[in-house]
């Protein structure tokens, strides 16, 4: 019934017109207005029923004017960019792995400079880096288009430089899989020169990114399956955007996101040998990146003869495209974490893992443990 109510609503007007608002920019301007007309309303009827007036007038109208005055200011100073010069932030080259990755997040403002040639040099050598085939987990090639245009995107503002990820437009699960992994550790270098960066899959508008993207994309051969900005985070934002990051401040207990069955249904003990080896590998793929923050990763613990042999990856939706790619986010914060824990490992595709076809979860590869005499349960 939900998804039959969603399905009219995305066929209806006021979608469109959603839509349309959404990508000129305006939409989180307008939200933050409807917020405030709400508040005239309930001060409007405070006034006309005369009771309780303090809390039915007085508090509604100067929360009101607030967020009116608030309203003008946030379209002068972000949307038409009328505030001083922001200053370039720092590197971030003395944090560990673990620390860079829990720093990173995703920025929903940036400034309106474009990154320097420094900057820009290391990013493309460091894209061109992770997208070769040896570096790759599929034998599809994937790659990522760097470009300098105001992209039709949301909820993000001030965001005019992008990596454009392509992949082959034949469905692969694993080059998709490849897209996540690949561009995640591109983002997580780029946060360790202290530029931000924020994953856009649905917010992203394709015809727009298609046409910027020119004879780079090739209708019968590509499919673009997100974007991520990258550039200077902007301290400027609108209050509807920092309202949306608080909500989206938040993730799943790690005991709902790793277990030691295929179905997902007994929880392990981060903190109990041999799991605990791996500390802090499971918080950076809890806070690990998803489309709306749906966390649709999990991750099962499999034993052969007593010991931890490897870990298997799955996704928790029949998604195609954003499950899989937030799955190649965790294979790449896995991996990172696992190399700076010193715990040697590799990717692979193991047949005894998955469940039955189409069902759910949705087995899709393994991190295999190189050196299993210190994984035992004894």
């Amino acid at each position: 019934m939900a998804l039959e109510i969603q399905n009219k609503f995305e066929k209806s007007k006021l979608w469109d017109l959603k839509v349309r608002l959404q990508f000129s920019g305006w939409l989180q301007y307008i939200i933050h207005a409807i917020w405030a007309i709400i508040l005239y309303l309930i001060a409007a009827i405070g006034w006309l029923i005369g009771y309780w007036q303090i809390l039915l007038f007085w508090i509604p109208l100067i929360l009101a004017i607030f967020f009116t005055i608030a309203l003008v200011g946030t379209i002068l100073i972000v949307k038409y960019n009328l505030h001083p010069q922001e200053k370039i932030p720092s590197n971030n080259k003395d944090l560990d792995a673990f620390s860079l990755m829990r720093k990173r997040h995703s920025c929903r403002s940036f400034q309106s400079r474009k990154l320097t040639q420094e900057h820009f040099s290391v990013l493309m050598h460091t894209v061109q880096l992770y997208t070769q085939s040896d570096n790759l987990l599929g034998k599809l090639q994937v790659r990522f288009e760097y470009v300098a245009a105001n992209l039709k995107v949301w909820p993000v503002v001030g965001a005019h430089e992008f990596l454009v990820a392509i992949a082959p437009k034949r469905y692969n699960r694993l080059a998709i899989i490849d897209i996540g992994r690949s561009l995640q550790k591109v983002v997580h270098h780029a946060t360790r020169m202290g530029l931000a960066t924020c994953w856009i899959g649905p917010g992203a508008d394709q015809k727009s990114i298609i046409e910027h993207l020119g004879n780079r994309f090739n209708h019968n051969k590509d499919h673009v399956i997100c974007v991520c900005a990258i550039g200077y985070e902007s301290m400027f934002k609108p209050l509807f955007i920092r309202f949306f990051q608080k909500l989206q401040h938040k993730r799943l207990p790690l005991k709902e996101l790793f277990f030691t069955d295929c179905k997902l249904s007994n929880s392990i003990d981060v903190k109990e040998l041999p799991f605990s080896d791996y500390n802090a590998c499971y918080e950076v793929c809890q806070w690990a990146p998803s489309s709306y923050n749906g966390q649709t990763t999990r991750s099962r613990a499999v034993f052969e003869d007593g010991q931890l042999i490897r870990f298997d990856f799955y996704t928790a939706t029949n998604s195609r495209y954003y499950a899989p790619l937030a799955l190649g986010i965790w294979c790449a914060n896995w991996e990172i974490g696992c190399t700076a824990l010193g715990k040697e490992g590799y990717f692979s595709i193991m047949e005894d893992a998955s469940n039955a076809k189409d069902e759910l979860p949705h087995y899709d590869i393994s991190w295999v443990i190189d050196n299993n005499d210190e994984n035992s349960l004894t």
